[in-house]
C-alpha cells in the first residue's frame, strides 16, 4: 500500500536471515480487516507508507534465529502453525504498561501491517513471508483448529472479547450490538457464551445480518428499513420498555454513540469499541442520556496478548458449535488484494482472506 487511495502494488523483497530470537513465517493467510480499509482511505494518523497490510495472519514457521518460544513457553519448531499479536515493541516499563496496566496505550507500541513500514522489512501479512522480530508474542494453533477458522474470526474476535469483558455481560442479560461487521458478529457469539438471554443486532448489510441470524442473534434490525426513532421503539418493545442491559457499539459511525446510549436501559452498561478512527463529533444530552440514566459508559481500545491467546482457546473449544468458518466470503491471491480490499470497503463480504498462491476468489 503505497499511500492512501493509491492502487496496491506488488513488490519483491529479499528474505531476511532471522536474528537471535527472530522467526520467519511462510504465510498461510491473512485477513482483510476494516482497519485495512481505514488505512487505504487515509483515516489513521502516523502510518509510515508504504506498508504491507495485514495485521492478523497465520503462518508456518520456516526459519528460527537460534531458539524462540510461544506464549506457553514451548520451544518453536520448523513447521509449527502459529499466529501472533500484531502489536510489537510495548516497553513494559512506562506508566501505562506498569501502573495503569494498559499496554494498548504504551507510546512505544508498533503494529504489524499498520505502523511498520515496508521499507523496514516484511512486517505485514499480505505477503508470502512475515518476519517476526524477537519479542513478538507468538501463539501456536491447536492441531484441531483450522487456520482458516482463526482468520475467519480475525481481529474481530480478540477485539470483541475485550469489549465483552468490559461490558461485564451476565447470565440472562439482553445484549444489543450496534454494527454487523466482524467485531459485532464475534461479540454476538461471545455474548452467548457469557450467558446472554437475548441478543439484538443493528446493522446495514443484508449479507451480514443474515449471518447474524445464523449465529444466534434473536432480532436483527436493518438501519435501511427503520429510522432511529423506530429502532428505539423496536428495542424497547423487545425489552419490556427498558432498553438493553448491555450495549456494544461496533459501527465506527459517530452518530451511533448517542443512539446507543438511548438504546441502553437505565443503570445499564455501554461499551464503545468501534470508534477506531476519528469519524467526527456526536452530540448527546448529559442529563437525559447519561446522568439521569445512571449509565456506565466505557471505551475499549485494541487488544493485548491475553485477548489473542484466549481467542485461540475459545475457537479451539467452540469452532464446531458456531460457524465462524462460514464468515469467509472469498479468498484472494496477492494479485487480487485490491479486489479484496474494495469488497470489504463496500461491505459485500463478511470476511475476505488474502491467501498467497490463491488464484480464484
Amino acid at each position: 500500500m503505497l499511500a492512501p487511495r493509491r492502487p496496491l502494488e506488488l513488490r519483491r523483497f529479499e528474505l531476511p536471515e532471522p536474528e537471535p530470537g527472530g522467526v520467519l513465517l511462510r504465510t498461510l493467510g491473512s485477513e482483510v480487516c476494516g482497519t485495512d480499509v481505514h488505512l487505504w482511505h487515509g483515516r489513521l494518523a502516523g502510518v509510515p507508507y508504504p506498508i504491507i497490510p495485514g495485521h492478523v495472519s497465520v503462518g508456518e514457521v520456516a526459519a528460527i534465529g537460534g531458539a524462540a518460544r510461544d506464549v506457553d513457553g514451548r520451544p518453536l519448531a520448523i513447521g509449527d502453525v502459529v499466529t501472533f499479536l500484531d502489536v510489537y515493541g510495548s516497553c513494559g516499563r512506562c506508566w501505562y504498561c506498569t501502573v495503569a496496566q494498559a499496554t494498548t496505550r504504551c507510546p512505544r507500541r508498533k503494529v504489524y501491517g499498520i505502523t511498520l513500514s515496508a521499507d523496514e522489512g516484511l512486517f505485514g501479512g499480505w505477503s508470502e513471508a512475515i518476519y517476526l522480530r524477537p519479542g513478538v508474542h507468538i501463539v501456536t494453533l491447536p492441531p484441531d483448529l483450522p487456520w482458516t477458522t482463526l482468520l475467519a474470526a480475525g481481529c474481530g474476535l480478540p477485539t470483541a472479547l475485550h469489549a465483552v469483558e468490559r461490558g461485564a455481560i451476565r447470565f440472562g442479560d439482553t445484549v444489543l450490538i450496534q454494527g454487523d461487521g466482524p467485531v459485532g458478529l464475534n461479540a454476538a457469539i461471545l455474548a452467548q457464551l457469557r450467558g446472554a438471554g437475548r441478543i439484538i443486532m443493528i446493522g446495514g448489510s443484508s449479507i451480514r445480518l443474515t449471518m447474524a441470524r445464523r449465529i444466534g442473534v434473536d432480532a436483527a434490525i436493518n438501519i435501511n428499513d427503520q429510522p432511529e426513532t423506530e429502532r428505539l421503539e423496536t428495542v424497547r418493545d423487545l425489552t419490556a420498555g427498558r432498553g438493553a442491559d448491555v450495549t456494544i457499539e461496533a459501527t465506527g459511525v459517530a452518530a451511533a454513540v448517542p443512539e446507543g446510549m438511548r438504546l441502553t436501559r437505565d443503570a445499564g452498561r455501554y461499551v464503545v469499541v468501534g470508534q477506531y478512527t476519528d469519524a467526527g463529533n456526536a452530540t448527546f444530552n448529559p442529563h437525559l442520556d447519561l446522568n439521569r440514566k445512571h449509565l456506565d459508559v466505557c471505551g475499549c481500545w485494541g487488544s493485548d496478548v491475553s485477548h489473542v491467546y484466549r481467542a485461540v482457546q475459545v475457537l479451539a473449544r467452540y469452532h464446531r458449535q458456531f460457524p465462524w468458518a462460514a464468515f469467509i466470503s472469498g479468498r484472494y491471491g496477492l494479485e487480487r488484494a485490491q479486489d479484496a480490499l474494495e469488497a470489504v470497503a463496500a461491505q459485500q463480504v463478511v470476511k475476505a482472506l488474502i491467501v498467497p498462491g490463491q488464484t480464484d476468489a
